[in-house]
């Protein structure tokens, strides 16, 4: 009797035990990412210590503050336009619910720039995006905000010749002259410290990108040509501007300064 109900649960019980433990469990889908960047049209730098948000909601009908689907803080996030990535899990998306993106940049817990338009786009779907910010004054000291504002010639980057006083971080030749001009209609203009050179440039709020660089053929010293070849490097590496005390600051995507111009007037 023993040997038969034995029998049975080994012979009877046994393939749905291991039935449940081959049993595949749910397995979360792959997360999808929604990137672009962050611009603002004011010509303000920010400080080291700024932090951007970045956060894919849905829309309630009231209006008022949805689900957050993703997010991304980036610290110390440098100078615009700022690149971004926010992921997301795919299985949370509803049909017929309305998605946005929403930003801000805040120094020290205080908020300096939020959108004022609603960002609204299909996660599945979207490609990359551009999230353009707007300056506020919500936080009761914004003495910070007012400090961090470009100190500008009357004629701001544009038809000021400007002297280069540092290239990457490295100085500038004392008797080399290398200059930048940005005239009103996009043209650059220079000497490279040997050649004089040419180029366009690209200008909206403090970004700014140069291309078509080129100059004459005049051969000089080697240390000369070397400066030039740096010159030219760091201008086409450029990515946004500022102001500061008369001196003209040139930043790489990553914030960091290629190039620091004196004006010459």
């Amino acid at each position: 009797m023993l040997d038969k109900l034995a029998e049975f649960v080994i012979f009877g019980f046994a393939p749905l035990i291991v039935g449940a433990l081959v049993m595949p469990t749910q397995s979360r889908a792959e997360e999808k990412v929604i990137a672009g960047e962050v611009v603002y049209r004011e010509r303000i730098a920010l400080p080291p210590n700024a932090v951007l948000t970045v956060q894919l909601v849905d829309e309630t009908p009231t209006g008022a503050p949805g689900t957050i689907i993703g997010q991304q803080t980036i610290a110390n996030a440098g100078q615009v336009p700022i690149k971004f990535e926010v992921s997301f899990d795919p299985i949370v998306i509803r049909p017929g619910t309305k998605y946005a993106l929403e930003a801000s940049i805040t120094v020290d817990h205080a908020l300096w720039f939020e959108n004022d338009e609603r960002y609204q786009l299909e996660p599945l779907t979207a490609g990359p995006q551009t999230l353009t910010l707007k300056m506020v004054s919500k936080s009761g000291d914004q003495s910070m905000l007012k400090k961090s504002i470009s100190v500008e010639p009357p004629a701001g980057i544009f038809d000021t010749i400007w002297l280069a006083e540092d290239i990457e971080g490295r100085g500038v030749i004392d008797d080399a002259q290398s200059t930048f001009k940005v005239s009103s209609d996009g043209s650059v203009s220079g000497r490279g410290g040997c050649n004089s050179y040419f180029g366009k440039a690209a200008v909206e709020g403090n970004s700014i990108k140069v291309e078509g660089v080129g100059s004459t053929f005049m051969a000089c010293a080697p240390a000369l040509m070397d400066q030039e070849k740096k010159l030219f490097s760091a201008l086409e590496k450029a990515a946004s501007f500022r102001i500061d005390e008369g001196k003209l600051y040139l930043a790489d995507n990553e914030g960091r300064d290629v190039l620091r111009f004196a004006s010459q007037g």
